[in-house]
């Protein structure tokens, strides 16, 4: 794969002015009519070999476009808040928003392949290490994402000799460093490595460019060449290129017969027991929190539920168990400008949590299978490829030391219609009763199907669903908190 590029080329001076003023002229003009659209955003992955000139190349692309509309990342070694956290979350958080371009020096491939060619990983992790990086740029895609990925090769004698070189001048001795060095003596083996990582990872929806990075004017011009090629082509697709693919076959119909019908919303307790219960299970959430093996997980809890079906309750119930320095509540709303300009997970993961922290998200990714779904606000493709996804976003956070745990809050129609009408005669809770919480009881079996279908196509072992029956509330918060005391001690 990098034999072609290890050919010489070599490109004049003369051919190089010529050729650089017509290409920033277009480049200018395709970056100003990606920012005026904002139909999509633009990743460049610039990997390669060291010495082979990916700063530099960064550089000059800065040069030849505006950068105040360029997101250049440089990431070394994680941090140590990053290594608290999933691998991906460290450039989830730096995708650049729609009609921006966003440039990961290295990316998420540079890691994998280094581990790999040091030695520290095997083959079978290199390979799950890609198999996952394909996931994930697989749903950039379908979230609309222009992905190039261009690695810029050096042969090991060519790369000796640049270290040599650059060693050999005072003025820029400092460019190599120990790392290089360290490198170039696995040059085989990270070749190898790389090798076999692009052949992987080289898809119609992220393709590799393999840009030879001997000649700094060569190389200058192939990238801003690739790279205008590439916006050209994105911005004259009609309709855009990310809504090619057809939709997936539809879920299969129940005839009315779903899990929720199973569920028992008769059950009752009270308010002796409930008060009881309430000290007994906050004091031992209390104390399962505090054990020094949760110093090394982290606990994410989602609760979703019918409207006024008592979620709030029930997270305050949790909380009340917790110090307050050790959790947060997200609530989730409609998106905002910034979060419809991203992928639409990356609102969940910029609030991920640390080790030893806990995070509630009242309602969450889930609503794109729930609410966006049934209120048609995206296409039955992305609701439906969206369960793979989120599958996905929570095996990473479990692998990542997160403990996840998922409610779902029932109640029936009947019930919900009377917290309706008694929020509207409370003064100080008719902030929680809307419009739109009314139109929604109008597609009730709509929202019982996906719930149903959700719990189905997402429940598993490491993240699974419990239905509680909420009818009651102060069966339903004890239901809450039993059962993620039964959960920690299981797993801590």
């Amino acid at each position: 794969m990098f034999q072609s590029a290890e050919l010489g080329h070599r490109l004049s001076k003369d051919d190089y002015d010529a050729q650089v003023p017509a290409l920033r002229e277009a480049l200018l003009d395709a970056q100003m009519e990606l920012g005026e659209t904002r139909r999509f955003p633009l990743i460049l992955v610039l990997g390669g070999m060291e010495g082979a000139g990916k700063g530099e190349t960064l550089n000059i692309l800065n040069e030849w476009m505006d950068p105040r509309f360029i997101e250049t990342h440089a990431l070394g070694p994680p941090s140590d808040e990053e290594r608290e956290r999933p691998p991906m979350w460290r450039y989830w958080r730096r995708l650049p928003p729609k009609g921006k371009i966003g440039i990961f020096l290295g990316g998420w491939y540079a890691l994998p392949i280094l581990a790999r060619g040091y030695g520290q990983g095997g083959h079978a992790e290199l390979d799950q290490a890609m198999d996952r990086i394909l996931r994930f740029e697989r749903m950039l895609a379908d979230e609309g994402a222009l992905i190039l990925k261009v690695w810029l090769h050096l042969s090991k004698q060519a790369q000796l000799e640049r270290f040599q070189a650059l060693e050999s001048k005072k003025a820029t001795r400092w460019r190599v460093t120990p790392e290089d060095w360290r490198q170039h003596e696995h040059y085989d083996a990270v070749r190898r490595a790389a090798e076999h990582a692009l052949r992987q990872t080289s898809t119609a929806d992220a393709p590799w460019l393999v840009v030879e990075g001997a000649d700094a004017r060569y190389r200058h011009l192939s990238v801003g060449q690739a790279l205008l090629a590439g916006l050209r082509q994105r911005l004259a697709a009609d309709p855009p290129q990310h809504s090619r693919r057809p939709a997936p076959p539809a879920l299969p119909v129940t005839n009315g017969l779903t899990l929720l019908h199973s569920l028992d919303l008769s059950v009752r307790i009270n308010k002796k027991d409930y008060e009881k219960d309430l000290e007994k299970y906050q004091g031992r959430l209390n104390l399962l929190l505090r054990k020094k093996a949760f110093a090394k997980r982290a606990l994410i809890l989602v609760f979703e539920g019918f409207d006024a079906a008592g979620k709030g309750g029930a997270i305050r119930r949790v909380t009340a168990a917790l110090d307050a320095r050790q959790y947060r509540i997200v609530p989730i709303a409609a998106p905002s400008d910034e979060e419809r300009a991203q992928p639409y997970l990356w609102r969940f993961w910029r609030h991920l949590p640390r080790l030893g922290r806990v995070v509630i998200f009242d309602r969450s990714w889930y609503g794109r299978v729930l609410v966006e779904r049934v209120e048609g606000y995206c296409t039955e493709a992305d609701w439906l490829r969206a369960y793979g996804e989120i599958n996905d976003f929570e095996e990473q956070l479990v692998r990542g030391g997160a403990l996840v745990h998922k409610f779902f809050l029932a109640i029936d129609k009947d019930e919900q219609l009377r917290r309706f009408e008694a929020r509207q005669k409370t003064g100080f809770k008719r902030f929680k009763i809307t419009d739109e919480d009314w139109r929604n009881r109008e597609k009730w079996e709509d929202y019982e199907q996906a719930v149903c279908d959700l719990v189905d196509r997402t429940s598993s072992d490491i993240a699974p669903w419990t239905l509680v029956e909420a009818n009651d509330k102060r069966h339903a918060r004890i239901k809450v908190l039993k059962t993620l005391c039964k959960r920690l001690e299981e797993e801590l």
